[in-house]
Parts: C-alpha cells; structure tokens; sequence
C-alpha cells in the first residue's frame, strides 16, 4: 500500500464518523450525552457493543497469540467463559442497574455501603478504563507509526496526539448517542474486514472450499482448544474458563464504559437482549479471528515474511507485497474500526464517571432542571452552560490524560496488548468484582470508612503472589515460585476479588443495610 492510499482510506473514514456525529449531535444535552435520553434500539447497541468488546486488541492480538505452541486456540476457553460472564451480567447485575436508575454504575456502591464505597469503585474503574483504552491505542497507534508516520518522519507521540484529537472530535458533542451509531459503523468495518481476510488469504493459499479452509486450520499445529493435562501451566483449562468469565463480570458487567451503552437502552428486556445476543455472536467471531491467526501464520512461513513479534503479524502479512491492496486497505479499515470502537466509547464513559462520580453534575443538573421550570430565561440559560461546560472540560482533560498514559506505555511495556490487558484487567477490576458482590450477595454492613484500605490491600496481596509465583517476574526462568511450578493465569482477578470479598466479610457485622 502506498502512504497515499493509507491517507486516503484514513480521511475517507474520519470523514464518515464526524458527518454521524453532525448528525446525531444536533441539540444535544448532558442526557444525550450521558444516556443517549434512553432511546437506543437494543439491535444497534447490541451490534456496536461487537465492535467495542472486541477492540484493536482481539484484531490485532489474538490472531499472533495463536503462534505459540503452548496457546494455539487457548482464548476460546475464556471466550467460552466470558459467555457465562455475560448470562450473569444481564440477569444479576442489569436489573439493579435499572431498578435503580443509575447514571454511572457505581452510585449502587453510595447506596449499598457509602460516599468511599461510591468514591472508591468510581476510581478503580477511571484507573482501569484509562489504562485499557491506552492499551488498545497504542496497539494502533504502534502499527500507524510503522506503516506510514515513521516513513515520514513524524514522531510518535504526535501519532498519538492525532489519534486522540479524530476521537474527541465526533465525540465531543453527542457522547454516548453518538457513539451508539459509530460503534455500529465500525463493528461493521471491522468484521467485514476479518472475513474477506480470511477468504482472499484462504484463496492465496489455494483453498477453494469451506472444508478445506476448515481441514488446514484445524491439521496446522495451531488449532488446539482445550488444555486439561497440566493444571500448573497458566493456560489450563480452568483457569481460562473461570478467569474469562470473572473478566467479563468485570470489563463488562463493571464497567461505566460497556454498561453506559446498556443504560441508553429502552427498558431492561432490551438491555438484556442486547447482551445475550452480542454474547452469542462473540463466540463465533473470536473463533474466526483465531482461524485467521492460523491462516496468517501459514502464509507468512509460506511467503516467507517476518515480523518482530506477535502483535505486527497480521500488519506484516497484509501490509507485504505479495498480498495485494485488498487485504491491505481490509487490514487498515478493520484496524482502525477495532481500535477507535473501543477507544471513542472510553473517553465517553470516562468524561460521564468523572463528571458524575466525582463533580456531582447529576445533582447539578437536577438544579437545572428545577431552574428550568422557572420563569427566569437568564438562570435557565447561565445554569445549564455550567453543566455542559463541566462536562466539555472534562472530556478535554480525559483526552490529555489517555495521550500521556499511552506514551507512558510504549516506553515502559513490552508484552503482547492481550496478555498486558488481561494483567492489568486482574489487578484493577478484582476489586470491584469484590465490592458489588458483597454487597449483592450478603446484606451484611460494614463500615464504609474501611472498604478504600481493603481494595488496596487486595490489590497488594495479589501482586505479592504473583510476583513470587513461577514465571513472574519474581521468580527466576523455570525455577518454582512460592506455589512451586504453579503459573497465574486469566485467574488472577478472581485472586483479586476473592481477597476483597473474603476481607469485607471478615470486617462486616449482621447488622443488615438495605439497598
């Protein structure tokens, strides 16, 4: 592909998602920002939640973890997993959500246990969110500056700064009403692009059929699912299960971000159906995205192409002369699809948890409102300014905070995007699996003063036993760690969680609090 066509199909693309947002932005409020006035058809949310669940990082990473012989198809244990993660989502967690009301998730915490309950789950998911959007971005952000900017001279945080400001702009004004219709867009791109990948690169490798397609992959070395014969390793099956379905109550059913979506829903049974209906099509495609690694991975030892590690095999294959414009300019919408899907819906939820969780612009606004029923035209107009200004100001600062975290990554991190957001996802939302459902499973009380000091003894606990565990970075290559040969896989939020669970029982009394 030449820089030119690159430019182009970028253009072309940022041009599409700002006329959306023209178009959905107009008249837009904090309620449609926040909410989308709770009006989205649960089919779009359901299908733009495809795109956001999946993100840059299954794009790009999930395809080059197939290439290591001890994961091969491993994911789709979690994949499976996350499916019973989202059945408890949509049954457990959804219903509170709207019987109560929320705006941002966390106000249950203020409800069931106190101010630094509320403050203390509001924080773990902004430190969360913020380091996995950042994560998901500097996947893309890498790949751009290898494709194009580099061979431009251009340095890498201004990739970054560009990449940030395309999402702010279209984002800016409609929030969440606006990206319900984007991610829907570019969920679209996005498998688009992996399917007719899969077909052109099934094609180079001369297989006509469905059932050749299916042959190759599964007699290829890389096809093996499930992994039951060494409950030391990290990938055993049941660590992978239990661990993806914890990731899920936690990315998603925890999550401002994925659950904001949700919120914009009509009523609970279409929040519900959204989430089962995306949970059943997120099975199929994750398996597609691993058959394509397979695919990939065969091409390149045919054609002889090389790359420097996991993450850069799809762009090396797609990006190489052999394959043609059509995987290249696939490659690129699917990419920048994934990535921007995930990232956009981020800085939204972001701005709401901020402006919601900590600058009380709910309580806000409902001084507007009661403003608005006055005669004064001069206090109506002065006070709802304030509001949206607050909100405006935070979604600037949220933009500024992503450019320094992600640039603060790519100098400091070296693991591939999937395995460093599963690490992070285990340190930062077992908390919060901990909290709700302690509050969701018990009616016991606790002193809302204590629950900040055991999230963050938690979350060190954790890190001590992973860090002296075998294969970490505490323990030394192929010594046993302090459980022996014992490896923390995707279960280490659930590590998390239990330690936070096990420590608000131990300091709660009967006395029951009501919801």
């Amino acid at each position: 592909m030449t820089n030119t066509l690159i430019v182009t199909v970028l253009i072309a693309y940022f041009l599409v998602l700002i006329t959306i947002s023209y178009l959905t932005a107009r008249k837009a409020t904090n309620d449609s920002f926040f909410l989308g006035e709770r009006k989205s058809p649960w089919y779009i949310v359901s299908f733009g939640m495809i795109g956001a669940s999946l993100s840059g990082v299954t794009f790009i990473s999930v395809p080059g973890w197939v290439g290591n012989e001890s994961n091969q198809f491993s994911y789709m244990q979690a994949v499976l997993g996350y499916l019973v993660g989202y059945f408890i989502v949509a049954y457990v967690l959804l219903p509170i959500y709207y019987r109560l009301n929320l705006t941002s998730i966390y106000e249950y915490l203020k409800q069931r246990f106190g101010f630094w309950s509320y403050k203390t789950g509001a924080f773990f998911f902004l430190g969360s969110r913020i380091i996995g959007a950042s994560v998901r971005l500097l996947l893309v952000a890498n790949v751009l500056q290898s494709i194009l900017f580099d061979g431009w001279g251009i340095p890498f945080e201004v990739t970054v700064i560009i990449s940030v400001l395309l999402i702010w702009i279209y984002t800016s004004r409609g929030g969440i009403k606006t990206i319900v219709w984007t991610d829907t867009l570019q969920t679209a791109f996005m498998l688009l692009s992996v399917l007719l990948t899969v077909w052109f690169i099934s094609d180079a490798l001369d297989l006509s059929s469905m059932k050749g397609l299916v042959a190759t992959v599964s007699e290829s070395g890389y096809s093996k699912i499930f992994f039951f014969d060494d409950f030391m390793s990290s990938n055993h099956f049941l660590k992978h299960f239990l661990g993806g379905m914890f990731i899920t109550i936690g990315m998603t059913g925890l999550d401002q971000d994925m659950m904001q979506k949700n919120l914009s829903c009509k009523n609970i049974k279409d929040a519900q159906k959204n989430m089962i209906s995306m949970a059943v099509v997120l099975v199929v495609v994750n398996l597609i995205f691993l058959a394509l690694g397979a695919l990939l991975y065969i091409y390149a030892d045919v054609n002889g192409i090389e790359f420097d590690k996991p993450d850069l095999l799809f762009s090396a294959v797609a990006l190489s002369d052999g394959a043609g414009q059509a995987i290249g300019i696939l490659f690129l919408l699917g990419l920048i699809a994934a990535a921007y899907s995930s990232a956009d819906s981020a800085l939204t939820s972001l701005t709401t948890s901020f402006s919601v969780d900590f600058l009380n612009i709910k309580d806000k606004q409902q001084v507007t409102d009661r403003i608005e029923k006055s005669d004064s035209i001069d206090r109506r107009s002065s006070s709802k300014n304030n509001t949206e200004k607050t909100r405006k100001m935070v979604h600037v600062v949220m933009s500024v905070v992503i450019i320094l975290v992600v640039i603060l990554l790519k100098y400091t991190t070296s693991d591939s995007a999937i395995g460093l957001l599963m690490k992070f996802a285990g340190f930062t939302y077992g908390p919060l699996i901990g909290i709700f459902f302690f509050g969701i499973l018990s009616k016991r009380s606790i002193n809302d003063f204590f629950v900040p000091f055991i999230c963050l003894f938690a979350i060190g606990m954790t890190f001590v036993l992973w860090y002296y565990s075998c294969g970490a970075p505490g323990a030394e290559v192929g010594e046993p760690g302090i459980f022996g040969m014992y490896k923390f896989g995707f279960e280490l939020i659930i590590l998390n969680a239990f330690i936070t669970f096990i420590a608000m029982l131990a300091l709660s009394s009967r006395k029951k609090q009501i919801t």
